[in-house]
């Protein structure tokens, strides 16, 4: 990822009853972005989900959250990419990560989905190589475990530790967008300071 992000996608299932649980952590940094920049979401059916534009570090960001419940989110990506010619290379998802311990926070560029279907269906209709910002929820232990859990709200504790990652990740993206994403990437990843 050469040039500055464009299209920023907190992946999430919509609806109340979902708004609390591991698996929309995507969605809460999303809205963090729009709340620190003075800006709300609005639902826009074109693009099958929830939109806003804001200006992050001095650039131009599209915020989108889809409402096509996990398993189809490609679809409201691909429809906010192709509308606005968004390219791949320019686009960010952000994704709730079972293989990071909670509260951890990392970028990477392209790979597989992980068994995670909001990107198993973002590959299906994109391709692998698009960047990620995976926030780690840590894992149940079990793999027979792992749908009630990543559909259960963290307790009080693994929650304060999301929200800290979620600082981080924002200060991460700020760094992003001024200096790339080498340098971006190897700050995140050796730096423990939640304000880098």
């Amino acid at each position: 990822m050469s040039a500055p992000i464009r299209a920023l996608i907190g992946l999430g299932n919509p609806g109340a009853e979902y708004a609390r649980q591991r698996h929309n952590v995507g969605f809460w940094l999303a809205d963090a972005l729009a709340a620190a920049a003075g800006e709300s979401f609005r639902e826009q059916p074109k693009f099958k989900g929830w939109a806003a534009q804001i200006n992050f570090s001095g650039q131009p960001l599209w915020l989108l959250k889809p409402a096509t419940f996990m398993n189809r989110s490609g679809e409201s990506v691909l429809a906010l990419l192709s509308f606005y010619k968004l390219p791949i290379e320019q686009t960010l998802v952000v994704h709730d990560e079972l293989d990071l311990p909670t509260g951890t926070v990392r970028f990477k560029q392209g790979g597989g989905h992980g068994g995670h279907n909001g990107l198993r269906d973002i590959t299906r209709v994109l391709g692998p190589d698009f960047a990620r910002l995976r926030i780690g929820i840590g894992h149940p232990g079990d793999k027979s475990r792992v749908t009630g859990y990543v559909l259960s709200a963290p307790t009080v504790e693994q929650e304060l530790e999301i929200n800290a990652s979620l600082d981080r990740g924002v200060s991460a993206l700020e760094l992003l967008m001024k200096s790339g994403w080498d340098k971006a990437t190897q700050l995140l990843h050796t730096k423990e300071d939640p304000k880098l």
